[in-house]
Parts: structure tokens; sequence; C-alpha cells
């Protein structure tokens, strides 16, 4: 949780836990690879060939810098697509012909998935500063294609068919510049003159746009006839021996199925697969009859194949055919594509598709609190066995084209289509639960809790976990897997910075919890702890209080009033009086956790530890610097012993130091070390985490202090940019940063621009936290000083009058802000009173 002030004595602190992906970086520099081909489908040796569209291709892909499109409708399937179909041969001849030839191949049906591309490029071709994970990787990518030191190359970017890429900038993981304004991930790669860009699509408008001039697009018609005809003969083995009448029936064949690749794939195969009890002319009335079937199947739930479907209807009755050929000679594999239905379609790991065993004797979950502390042990180390049925399967699979893969990796992929058709399958035939409860259960044995040594396995699975909520089963134990499956969910989430997403699950986990248990129950109130700590997050620190004192009240009578996560709960609690500005009644509670922690975990134990920072904090908010001080170097130097120099922990500690340097004018000390946690935090969360986010501010306020105006005012304006999107224009930490470049401004004689930001302010301030919040009053105070500043002495006065009143009142007469403010307030008061004389 944070707890942010702002104004004359503006500043950012962070307290408890940062929360993030962890990945670790390469000390020496890496030999850089030989030119190799990312293509992740292998040469077909039955590509029909349309020798004049590659010969268009290659024309226009061989002048550096070129830019072009495959553009045309096609069928489903990544590489059954006619125009990646054609790409892959392109790129495998360009290989073969010239081997010193860099080949990168992008998935772009979506921006994460093609971040997720480009990531793994980058890892393969060992792209200089890749280590950092949440770096601009567009960018990253793009720069090092355009220094020119690794000579030719090709990029393909495959299935870019909506304007996302090209039109929306970037807002999640990227590198937080002070100068630059961020961009559509696609323009940073567009930028690169030193090689060629192969672009596929099925939206005419979008393509027009990708390649900036019509003479830039490659039309790619659908197969005719005799096109259609060659792929059918290739795809069956006996087809050198077929007379003139059955080559009539496979004319009518390729005729039913629209010449639509993968629909003739996936015929093929199953002719293929069942020769010589099923001839060409049996499939052909077999299709003719699955037509009726299939009608019924789209109306279906209509509402979602009005909405999703985008292929012809050879495409569904080729699956239809396939799936109930499958059922038939293999349940196995079935069952295996009635599994991969349910998660997230872009990456299913192989591990999430073996069979997982479930403790029946289920241990409680502990509490999740800022410092990670649970009582569960989750083991997710266990590696799959061999599977020879398995690998079976996958293939099978792979050969009706059912699912996809590259290459080198067990991560599959399925059109989401096709998860919706056999999803359907399974509710007609009354099977649909069982393949949900047993997808909740394979995730739960996978997907960890979200302790900072799982966040990377959490990273790679969360997807799917978001992909769980929609899939609410109905029996009760799995109702107590799925709910405890969301409440980690909201654990990681809550790390990961993705606040509402955090508040949903764990609202839902809860519920369900208690439903099951009780409100009184273990595994209740460890989901009450993660609802309220994202509460807290999204500044609904009432409603946090609340649940916090219900939580303690229980643990006191469940547990023990020194049970750890009773401890816990009561740190959280006073976190939040910290957030409300009720700083006596949290320094109460702190002190009292501080010493009960002690005694019952040890002075190095992390939730001590975690103690001593809120204290720190609320030491600091009282303007009792040098005690803040004293504690904050004591933190630090035992969190690098105990929990690493670069901890989440440690960090915000370092942060809270930081902070006290600057209200301490040391301002030297302060920028040195905010800058060491904005680098590490960049690495460790996101440029665009909210702590990462807090301590930009933070720099921003130390560069302010020293008459740096025009490098705080970039950060500032970065930092709202960015928290407006993260977590809303009215969060508490975005009124924080439009609060400090309002005085930005006031520092720089901008009077009316401050003025209107800290109106702005202020009354959001009142409505979201309170007409007498620490923060509102600071507000106050800073709009007085412009009131005067302006020549408006009497409104001046009066304001300040009311803000030094609540001061007294909220702060104590000896906070230094009330000491500050009261001065001031009796000068202007005299001054006016000798005008007026």
């Amino acid at each position: 949780m944070t707890s942010v002030s702002f104004g004359d004595h503006n500043q950012g602190l962070q307290v408890g836990s940062s929360h993030g992906p962890i990945y670790y970086t390469s000390e020496q520099p890496e030999p850089r690879p030989e030119p190799l081909s990312t293509v992740p489908f292998r040469h077909d040796p039955d590509f029909v060939s349309r020798d004049e569209l590659l010969d268009q291709i290659h024309e226009k892909s061989s002048i550096l810098g070129s830019r072009i499109v495959l553009v045309g409708l096609g069928g489903l399937g990544e590489i059954k697509r006619a125009k990646s179909r054609l790409a892959v041969e392109y790129c495998h001849r360009v290989r073969q012909q010239s081997p010193d030839t860099w080949v990168f191949w992008v998935h772009a049906s979506n921006a994460a998935r093609c971040e997720e591309s480009l990531r793994n490029l980058a890892d393969r071709a060992k792209v200089p500063g890749r280590e950092d994970r949440n770096s601009n990787i567009f960018q990253l990518f793009g720069n090092w294609l355009q220094d020119g030191k690794i000579g030719k190359w090709i990029l393909v970017l495959d299935n870019v068919d909506d304007d996302e890429l090209l039109r929306k900038p970037l807002t999640t993981r990227m590198e937080a510049q002070a100068n630059t304004r961020t961009q559509p991930p696609l323009r940073y790669l567009f930028e690169s003159s030193n090689g060629s860009i192969i672009i596929t699509s099925r939206n005419r408008g979008v393509a027009l746009e990708l390649a900036g001039h019509k003479k830039y697009l490659i039309d790619v018609q659908p197969m005719n006839t005799a096109e259609a005809l060659v792929l059918m003969q290739k795809k069956l083995d006996d087809c050198a021996e077929r007379d003139c009448a059955e080559r009539e029936e496979l004319v009518r064949l390729v005729e039913e199925l629209e010449f639509m690749p993968l629909a003739i794939v996936q015929a093929a195969s199953y002719i293929t697969h069942r020769s010589p009890r099923c001839s060409v002319l049996q499939y052909l009335e077999k299709l003719l009859q699955s037509d009726r079937q299939a009608a019924k199947l789209l109306n279906h739930e209509g509402k979602h194949i009005d909405r999703d479907w985008e292929a012809k209807n050879s495409i569904l009755l080729t699956w239809q055919i396939s799936f109930d050929h499958i059922r038939q000679i293999r349940q196995s594999t079935a069952d295996l594509l009635s599994l991969m239905s349910f998660f997230d379609p872009q990456g299913i790991p192989e591990d999430l598709l073996r069979v997982q065993d479930i403790d029946r004797n289920h241990k409680p979950l502990g509490f999740p609190q800022d410092f990670g502390n649970s009582d569960e042990d989750t083991d997710c180390s266990s590696e799959p066995e061999v599977d020879d049925d398995f690998e079976s399967d996958i293939a099978i699979l792979r050969d009706y084209s059912f699912i996809t893969s590259d290459e080198d990796s067990m991560v599959f992929t399925m059109h989401r289509l096709v998860q919706l058709t056999v999803r359907i399958w399974l509710k007609t035939n009354s099977q649909e639960e069982q393949w949900k409860e047993r997808f909740i259960k394979n995730l739960y044995g996978e997907f960890p809790t979200g302790q900072y040594e799982n966040w990377e396995k959490c990273q790679s699975l969360f997807p799917h976990i978001r992909s769980a909520v929609f899939y609410r089963p109905k029996s009760q134990d799995s109702l107590r897997i799925w709910a405890t499956l969301l409440y980690r969910g909201a654990w990681y989430a809550i790390q990961c910075g993705s606040i509402s997403v955090a508040v949903d699950m764990a609202a839902i986990s809860r519920k369900q919890r208690i439903k099951i248990g009780g409100a009184e129950d273990k595994d209740t109130l460890a989901s009450t702890v993660v609802l309220a700590e994202a509460y807290g997050l999204e500044g609904r620190w009432e409603e946090a209080e609340q649940l916090f004192l219900q939580v303690i009240e229980t643990s006191k009578t469940k547990l023990g009033a020194d049970h750890p996560n009773t401890l816990a709960s009561m740190a959280n609690l006073a976190l939040t009086y910290t957030d409300q500005g009720r700083w006596k009644e949290a320094e109460q509670l702190s002190i009292q956790v501080i010493e009960t922690s002690k005694t019952k975990l040890g002075a190095d134990h992390p939730n001590t530890l975690a103690s001593m920072v809120n204290l720190a904090l609320t030491y600091m908010n009282q303007g009792r610097l040098i005690e803040a001080e004293q504690l904050e170097q004591q933190v630090i130097e035992t969190s690098k012993t105990k929990l690493g120099a670069d901890h989440p922990n440690t960090l915000a500690s370092m942060a809270n130091l930081a902070s006290t340097y600057r209200n301490q004018g040391r301002l030297v000390e302060a920028e040195k070390l905010e800058q060491q946690v904005i680098e590490t935090r960049k690495t460790k969360l996101g440029a665009d985490h909210p702590d990462t986010l807090i301590s930009i501010g933070n720099l921003a306020s130390t560069y302010r202090n020293q008459g740096r105006w025009a490098e705080a005012e970039q950060l500032e304006q970065q930092v709202i940019e960015f928290s407006k999107m993260k977590l809303g224009a009215d969060h508490p930490n975005t009124l924080t940063s439009v609060a400090n470049l309002a005085t930005t401004y006031m520092n720089q004689g901008r009077w009316e621009e401050a003025e209107q930001l800290l109106i702005q302010v202020i009354e959001t301030c009142k409505t979201k936290l309170g007409a007498d919040h620490p923060k509102t009053l600071t507000s106050m105070s800073n709009l007085a000083f412009t009131w005067e500043s302006t020549g408006q002495h009497v409104k001046a006065i009066d304001l300040l009058r009311t803000c030094v009143a609540k001061q007294q009142r909220v702060l104590g007469p000896s906070h230094p802000h009330t000491v500050s403010d009261g001065n001031t307030l009796l000068e202007w008061e005299t001054a006016h009173l000798t005008m007026k004389a």
C-alpha cells in the first residue's frame, strides 16, 4: 500500500512490499549468434506453388526498407491461411538461397502476443538489453534492427488484422522516458530501414494503412479449382493412382469445401486416416449429411457465434467431422481437446494439460499480507513424466489442425472459435461441467501463491487465471478449488499492480469461501485480507479498514493476539490509518505490532521489518525526520542482509529514506537514492507499476527542490499520464501527481495553470478523501499561496486561516506544516493590516 502527500511538502512514499515479475540480467556481454530463422513452421512439401505471388513478394521485398502487406480473407488456422503459407514458403526459400539472412517471424494478432514473440526473438538473437523484461521491447528490437550491424534481415508480422498495434500507444511495461512520448508499437519497428518487412492481414483498410500505398499491397485471392485440387491430391496418399471418375469427385469435394485450404487439409487428413474405409465420395456424402448438424451447432448460443464467426461454413463442417471421428477412434485425444478448450487460447503450456492429483486433505491457506506470509506450501516444481499417449494425442490434434505449436516449444495455441465450438458441443452433450472442473483442477495444480519467489511463474500462467473467473464449477470440491485459485490470482494481481482485477477476483473468492466455510473460516479470512489490501490500493480506505478490523477480531479469537497472521492484519490496519492521515493511531498500532513481532518472530523477520517501515513512514508524516531516518537506515541494512538489495521491501525502505533526505534538504543524497530505486523497480516491476510511478514522482519533487523546473515538469506529466491509465483520474496517487505539477507551475510563476490544477485537486480530494484529509489541506495551502502571489490577498488569507485551523486539529500544533503555514498566515495578516492602515 502507499501513502502520499503533496504540495510544498510534496512526497510520495512507498511502504511494505513492491510487486512484479522477477528477471535477472547477464553481467557479461554475449556473442551474437549466427544469422538464424525463427519461422515456426517447417517447409511444407505439399505447398501448392503460386509462383506469380512469390515473384511479387520477392520483387517488392528485395528493396531495403520495404514494407509489403499480403492481404486477403483466407481460412482459419495459422499456417493454413494462404497468406501465411505464402510467407512461410518465401522465408524458407530465402534461407535456402541466402543462409546469412536473418528471418524473424512474429505472431501479431494482438499486442500481447506480438510482445511475447518479440521477447522470444530477442532471447534467441541475444539482443542487448533484453534482460529487462519490462523494457519497451518494440523500441529495443527496432533499434537493434536499425543499427545495421546484423546484416540482411526479413521481419514477418503475421495476422495484423486490426489497428491496435498501429494506433494505440503502449500502456504497459514500457520504458519510462522523461523526454519521449510513447507511440504505437509497430511504429518502432517501421523505423528500421536495413531490412524488409512482410505483413499478413485480412483487413484491407488496416493493410493499406500498414503498407502506406496500394502499390505495396499483394492481393492473395482464394485458391482456384486447379490449385485446390492440387492441394487435395498432395495431401492424399494415393493421389497418383486415382482414376478420372474419382478425380471428378475430388473436384466436387474441393468445390463443396469452398476452396478453403484448412478445410481441404482436414478433409484429406480424415480420408487418409480412414482409408480404405472412407473414399472421397463417402466423405463428400458425410459432408453433405453434416450440414444440418452444423446449422444446429451454429444456432446454439447464437449470440457467441454471431459475434465471433468469421469462417466459411466448410471450416465448421470439417471440424465437426474430424472431432466426431477422433471421439470414435481415440477418446483420450478428444478428452485432451475438450480440456484445452477452456484455457486462454494464445499459449497453453504442456504442464497445464497433464493430469493433476489434488490433496483432498486441503490445508487452509495463509494470509497474503504485504510481506507475502502464507501457511500453504505449493509445490509446483515437479517435472511431468514422459507420456507416450499424450504425445500421440498431441500429434493427432496437430494433424487435424485443431492446435498449432512452434517447432521448439511445447506451448500450444488454438483458434478461439475452435474452443467455442468444442465447448458448445460439450454443453449440448452434458459434458461441459466435467471438463470445466478438470480445467480448474489442472490450473490449481500449477499456479502458485503470490509470494516474491513465485512471480515469474505466476506471470506466465496469469492469463489462464483470468479465463478461470468465467468458469464457475458446480460441485463443492471444485468450488473450493476455484475459490482458492482466484485467491491466488488476486494475490498476484496486487503484486503486479492490476488492482481492479485483484478486487474482482478477491471479492468472488471471498463470497464463495463464505458460502463454503462461513465468514470466520481461515480461507475466508485469507480472501478478506487480499480484498482489504486491494481496497486500500484503490484508495477505498474506509472499506479496507472495516475488513481489517473484522479479520483482526476473528484472528485474535481463533489464532491468538500474537499469531503472525493477526499481527500482519494489525500492520495493514496501521498502514490504512496512515493513508487516512490518522498518524497517532497508526503510530500506536505500529509500535504494538513491532514489539510483539520482535518477541514472536525475531527482530530481523520480514514482518517485523515491514512494520518498522510503516512506523518510519508515520514519523515522517509527523515531521519527526530524525527518528524516521534512524529507523529507515536500520531496516535497510537488515533487509539487504536478510532479503537482498533488490528485494521489494528493501527498495521500499530505500524510497522512504530518499524522501526523508529530501525533506531534510539533503537533495543530492535523495536524488542518488531515488534514481537507484527507479532503475531497479523498472526492471523488477515495470515502468508503469504504481510503485515505480511513485518513485519517479519523488525524483521530480527532488528536481523541483533543486530548481530544475523543466526536468520536474517532464517527469510529472509522464507520471500523471500513466497514473490516469493505470489507476484512474481520481486515484489518490494520480491526485498527488497533479498537485505536484501544480507546485512546479507555482515555482515557475505560472499561477493561472497552477490555480486551475489546485482547484481541481481540492474538489476531488474533498469527495474522495474528505475535507480534512492532510492531502486536501496541503492543496488548500498551495492554492492560498497562489492567490496571494496573484494579488488576491483577502481570499488567500481566508483560505489559509481555514487551512491552519484544520491543520492544528488534524496534524497537531507542532507539525512542520502547521508551524510553517501558521507563521505565513501571521505574516500575511500583519502585512494586510499595515497596508490597510
